[in-house]
């Protein structure tokens, strides 16, 4: 049985709000903060419309929804934070905004056991323990987006994570969230956007020199290799801002030309066309876009 009862989330925006859910759906308690009292609002309106759009479309029945909803509580102080067992750091993919969340987390924890995790794209891991005084208590936890439909968690300790908090950190995210695991080094982009993310890039260089339309990079893929997304769709799903992030994270730690941000996804992001969340990306959505925050509590 798990040693985690309660759980922490720093930041409400897609993955953190989605991290939260899961946690709430499995039955543990699970306090959000944000930046400020208007994004802890927005915070906990996106939870709610998605456990009722989970509940509407049969997923979660009506009193597993209101369980749920019962166990989430979203607050602007971080120090709400200082008594849990697992602290969950979900803010925008920047490292100078990460190290002051762990810094300011560090201060704060009151209790000994309590673990550390980032759900970092491609971060590595150390930068963020080094910044505490507990680096062996500090793991990444990369959930995948969206949380509640995508099985895979990225489990990754640094050289400073102890065998304890990995087996404690696998433990939880196994048998109390249900999802599945791989085991990566602490290493730029881990496996999936390791693998994934020069494939996004050169799809947008095959668009950028002309040699295909958007919409015949993304059918191509689809029809041709059964894939959900195209390309460029996904990586509108992703984020524009954050496919360029993690790609600068990749390329600074290995400088290969395949990792370099293309210039039409850098001049895609300065145009504020991110993707699904603005409402333009490479393809155009009808939904209304989903303002990201970048603060220290907020994540994209």
């Amino acid at each position: 049985m798990t040693d985690i009862k309660r759980v922490g989330v720093v930041g409400c925006g897609l993955m953190g709000a989605g991290i939260a859910e899961v946690c709430a759906r499995a039955g543990v308690p699970v306090t959000v903060v944000e930046r400020d009292a208007e994004a802890a609002r927005a915070g906990l309106l996106r939870l709610t419309r998605s456990l009722d759009r989970a509940a509407a479309h049969g997923k979660l029945g009506a009193e597993r929804r209101e369980a749920a909803a019962a166990l989430i509580t979203v607050v602007d102080q971080l120090e709400a934070l200082h008594d849990h067992d697992l602290v969950i750091e979900a803010v925008a993919e920047d490292q100078r905004l990460k190290v002051e969340v762990f810094t300011r987390l560090d201060a704060l924890i009151t209790q000994d056991h309590t673990l550390l995790a980032t759900n970092t794209s491609a971060i590595p891991v150390i930068r963020l323990a080094a910044a505490t005084g507990r680096p062996d208590r500090v793991i990444g936890l990369h959930f995948f987006n969206p949380v509640p439909v995508l099985r895979l968690v990225e489990l990754v300790p640094s050289l400073l994570t102890s065998p304890s908090t990995t087996a404690r950190a696998e433990d939880f995210v196994t048998r109390t969230l249900g999802k599945e695991v791989v085991r990566t080094r602490d290493k730029a982009g881990f496996v999936v956007n390791a693998l994934l993310v020069p494939y996004l890039l050169a799809a947008i260089r095959m668009v950028e020199t002309g040699s295909a339309t958007v919409e015949d990079v993304d059918r191509g893929m689809v029809l041709g290799c059964a894939h959900p997304l195209g390309p460029l769709a996904l990586a509108d799903l992703i984020g524009l801002d954050t496919t360029r992030a993690i790609a600068e994270s990749l390329y600074a730690e290995f400088r290969e030309p395949q990792y370099s941000p293309p210039p039409l996804l850098s001049r895609m992001v300065e145009a504020g066309l991110l993707g699904r969340k603005s409402g333009q990306g490479f393809h155009t959505y009808d939904s209304q876009p989903e303002r990201e925050r970048a603060a220290p509590a907020s994540q994209r």
